[in-house]
């Protein structure tokens, strides 16, 4: 039976990206940190609505108009498509398990 814990990577040297389910409107993903962060200067700016819940550790989320979001275990946040962000931070003495939801806006056109 596969879970979201178990088994976690071992080598956790950068973000590990685990595409759980998908097709061509949606995708689904577990992403596993481990004091990660997204490098100075670069955002995400997706092209697919994102909404993800921390599941375990902690995180930082920063938004391009300076706002910050701090999640713990449970929280979760929508990001609407070109909403530039970035990990600010995730905890260092554990893992950070989210479970992220992409989705394509309503009347996009698949290119």
């Amino acid at each position: 039976m596969p879970n979201l814990f178990s088994p976690l990577p071992t080598d956790i040297t950068n973000e590990v990206f685990d595409t759980l389910a998908g097709s061509s409107g949606c995708r689904i993903e577990r992403i596993v940190s481990h004091g990660h962060t997204t490098p100075a200067g670069e955002w995400y700016d997706q092209d697919d609505h994102e909404w993800v819940i921390l599941l375990s550790g902690s995180a930082v989320l920063a938004y391009e108009d300076g706002s910050r979001l701090t999640l713990a275990p449970g929280d979760y946040v929508n990001i609407p498509a070109h909403v530039r962000h970035r990990v600010e931070a995730t905890a260092k003495d554990s893992p950070s398990v989210w479970l992220a939801v992409f989705y394509r806006p309503s009347g996009a056109v698949e290119g």
